[in-house]
């Protein structure tokens, strides 16, 4: 009996193994980890990997917008050059590596 009429199948016309039960559940969290958890996962070490390779001279985007090169990296904070000499100061968490790789491929 094929996945289709089990779905399809009124529940009175019996038939309803435990194993089927299992064997739905287990393809369903299959599902859920390839297409939901697993990109999310591999994202997430990417941007990781790419705050923690940021060095000095490199261009970057904040979260908030800003535009600006680094200066000077401390240990949780940045520090931006941006238009005229102004300077500022950044967490790490707040640089865009979605941004910044779009902005330094047009350079």
């Amino acid at each position: 009996m094929n996945l289709l009429n089990i779905l399809l199948m009124d529940p009175g016309q019996g038939e309803s193994s435990p194993m089927t039960t299992i064997l739905m559940f287990g393809s369903i969290i299959l599902v859920f980890y390839f297409f939901m958890l697993r990109p999310q996962m591999k994202k997430q070490k990417d941007q990781r990997k790419f705050k923690d390779e940021v060095k000095k001279g490199d261009k970057v985007v904040t979260l908030g917008g800003i535009h600006g090169k680094i200066v000077e990296i401390r240990d949780s904070v940045f520090i931006l050059d941006i238009e005229n000499g102004g300077k500022i100061k950044v967490e790490k968490s707040a640089i865009s590596m979605e941004y910044t790789t779009q902005v330094n491929k047009k350079s």
